[in-house]
């Protein structure tokens, strides 16, 4: 049988995307991401939310910190369409697709979710399984993939930078959720 000469992610290091591999709208979401693993990060950011989000009430998942701003829940399950979003980009650009990829208007689709609808945990439950299928796409790519680029909103991207663009958005979101969402309201952080 003949031995395999794939490179597993094990095996090399995925470094930070360059500024010629994003448009410079994301530079913000990817100066977030410290660590320099961004599989761990994306781990370790599942675990985080997970905590941060379980055992929270259905009051908290329907607040809102202004009467404009989107409930927690929608934000959740912004989060979750916005990753969901990127790894499909991610899919399409290691698989060396060329297709120029459509942008997406985020306020259209929070609008048209049904976030309030289903209960604050059965949205804690699919950010952990996006999450989990962001990390199994990712830890099958080989150092070729990481590094190919594409075009996503008129704008050429790698897939290194999708993963940090992925970890930087949920980050920011967690942060407003933390500050302005658990903490405005008087419950638990």
């Amino acid at each position: 049988m003949p031995q395999s000469t794939e490179v597993s992610p094990s095996t090399f290091t995925i470094s930070r995307p360059q500024a010629d591999e994003y448009a410079p709208f994301y530079a913000g979401y990817i100066s977030l991401v410290q660590d320099e693993d961004i599989l761990d990060t994306l781990d370790q950011q599942r675990k985080q939310s997970m905590m941060l989000l379980s055992g929270r009430d259905e009051d908290e998942g329907n607040f809102r910190y202004a009467p404009e701003k989107w409930s927690a829940k929608e934000v959740l399950g912004h989060v979750c369409d916005t990753e969901r979003i990127f790894a499909y980009r991610a899919l399409r650009i290691a698989r060396g697709d060329a297709t120029p990829l459509a942008s997406f208007e985020q306020d259209d689709y929070v609008r048209n979710g049904p976030f309030a609808h289903r209960m604050l945990a059965d949205w804690v439950d699919d950010f952990i399984a996006v999450r989990r299928a962001t990390l199994a796409l990712l830890r099958n790519l080989d150092g070729a993939a990481w590094a190919r680029r594409g075009v996503a909103s008129g704008k050429e991207v790698t897939v290194r930078a999708l993963a940090y663009i992925i970890a930087g958005h949920e980050l920011h979101h967690r942060r407003i959720l933390e500050k302005k969402y658990f903490a405005a309201n008087g419950k638990r952080l």
